[in-house]
């Protein structure tokens, strides 16, 4: 994209912007799968787990999980960028935000599936605009390419025991699980893949 950074410290004011709606965009959208209430995305499920044994709203919890996992980059020799720190605070700011201000929805299925489709479609986009600024990963992709290269194991293989890892200790904190957390597993690739195609179009189209 014309506005990809040539570096993780690459700011300029208009990739910045990109960056703080596409993060903005992917929170909400967390959000609003969180308050469909059939279900979590993965770390969604870790957060909301971790919240109901602590004093810490799901927001918080979601901030507090993304710098633990920054953390665990430090052995690993991972360099966080911008786009990294920016992850971990406006993402858990959005997905607060959306839990705020979006009702729970009960017993309304339909309702509730269209809540979960369009957090999908909204996590698809927002990742799609803080991926291609070229900033950084996020804590949790950064920790998936690192283990990625210090254990030759596939990307793949890696970001699934991760998911699966967060997915079960959050289950078993009292997280959501249901139809939501396994409609996002199975769609949100395609989700970033259409987006993808389509911001290429349009970036492409206005040069």
């Amino acid at each position: 994209m014309r506005w990809t950074a040539n570096g993780r410290w690459d700011l300029s004011f208009s990739r910045v912007a990109i960056l703080t709606i596409g993060l903005a965009i992917f929170g909400f959208g967390d959000g609003l799968i969180i308050q469909s209430h059939i279900g979590n995305a993965p770390w969604s499920v870790l957060a909301q787990g971790l919240s109901l044994h602590t004093p810490f709203s799901i927001g918080e919890c979601t901030f507090i999980i993304g710098f633990a996992v920054l953390l665990l980059w430090w052995p690993l020799r991972e360099r966080p960028g911008f786009g990294t720190l920016a992850n971990i605070c406006i993402i858990s700011l959005f997905i607060q935000v959306a839990v705020d201000i979006c009702p729970v929805i009960h017993n309304n299925f339909a309702l509730s599936l269209l809540m979960v489709m369009g957090g999908i479609a909204m996590v698809g986009l927002g990742s799609t605009l803080y991926i291609t600024t070229g900033l950084g990963p996020g804590p949790r992709d950064g920790l998936m390419t690192a283990l990625h290269h210090r254990t030759g194991v596939r990307v793949a293989r890696v970001r699934l025991g991760i998911e699966i890892c967060a997915l079960i200790i959050g289950a078993l904190l009292g997280g959501t699980l249901g139809i939501g957390t396994a409609l996002f597993a199975f769609l949100i690739g395609n989700s970033v893949a259409i987006w993808l195609g389509i911001i290429g179009h349009l970036a492409g189209s206005n040069r």
